[in-house]
């Protein structure tokens, strides 16, 4: 057992990529900056933009992970997400990732919204 637990801790290979390019960028950032050398930060920046980027892309492909724990056979960081493909429900990324993606994953959440919808009415005190 690890230090954290028997957990999810979500490592991923979306994750791991985004936050290498992250911290390369603001490492670079940050030496041109005590190097007074302006366009080098300016590039270790547009990496951090960069990896967002990229982490977003892998996620939408299928190498994040969506919301929540994972089932235990899932959480090795290489293996690929099955439902990243229709998107996840409630997750920001996958609506950002266009209308048929938002629209996949609404549909996910629409038979349980129908079922609550359906129950009757709590009495109001009496």
């Amino acid at each position: 057992m690890s230090a954290h637990g028997h957990v999810d801790l979500g490592h991923t290979v979306a994750g791991w990529t985004g936050t290498t390019l992250a911290l390369l960028g603001c490492a670079g950032a940050g030496a041109a900056l005590c190097a007074a050398w302006t366009p080098g930060i300016w590039l270790g920046l547009g990496l951090v933009l960069v990896a967002g980027v990229v982490t977003w892309l892998l996620h939408l492909a299928g190498w994040g992970k969506p919301t929540g724990p994972r089932p235990e056979a899932e959480w090795d960081w290489r293996v690929r997400d099955a439902g990243a493909r229709s998107g996840h429900p409630d997750c920001l990324g996958c609506r950002a990732g266009g209308p048929r993606r938002a629209a996949a994953a609404a549909a996910a959440v629409a038979p349980a919204s129908r079922a609550a919808a359906s129950l009757p009415a709590p009495d109001g005190g009496a």
